[in-house]
């Protein structure tokens, strides 16, 4: 059995009702179809304190794999990784890098994400940023979920396998 996981969307359009949430859904189903058990997407506004206190409830909650999706970019109010670094206790570089390689393949523009993935210690939680658009999510999930389960199970204190 999966631990728990969460999506959070980040977006201030979504949050306020003006626009419906098409990314976190994407990242939901990938989850439960993975095996995670998941509640539908958190919405909240862009911002690193709404960012950081739906990642700290998350991980309060049991959620021990979190994706956000929106808030990456260089928009004034794109300051999901600045939230998420608030809760990341030890970076892990690679994944964000290979999902911006994976991006930029696809788009140049796919470089401009600023996302981060981190691992939170005594919580033994996993955190990814991911871009807002479906299309980024679909692509990056699949890279998120072929190294979840390892990760979760280092930061619990398995063996190396």
């Amino acid at each position: 059995m999966h631990p728990t996981a969460a999506v959070i969307t980040v977006s201030d359009r979504s949050a306020a009702g003006e626009r419906s949430d098409e990314s976190g859904p994407v990242a939901v189903a990938a989850l439960r179809e993975a095996g995670f058990p998941c509640e539908p997407a958190a919405i909240v506004p862009d911002g690193a304190d709404s960012v950081e206190a739906a990642l700290r409830a998350a991980i309060d909650t049991g959620a021990r794999l979190i994706v956000t999706t929106g808030g990456t970019g260089v928009g004034p109010r794109d300051l999901t990784p600045e939230g998420t670094v608030r809760v990341v206790t030890r970076a892990l570089p690679g994944i964000a890098e290979e999902l911006r390689r994976q991006s930029t393949a696809e788009k140049p523009a796919g470089m401009l994400s600023r996302g981060i993935a981190g691992v939170v210690d005594g919580a033994g939680a996993l955190v990814v940023n991911l871009p807002g658009s479906p299309r980024a999510v679909a692509a990056g999930m699949p890279v998120i979920l072929s190294i979840a389960g390892h990760v979760l199970d280092q930061v619990r204190g398995s063996d190396h396998s």
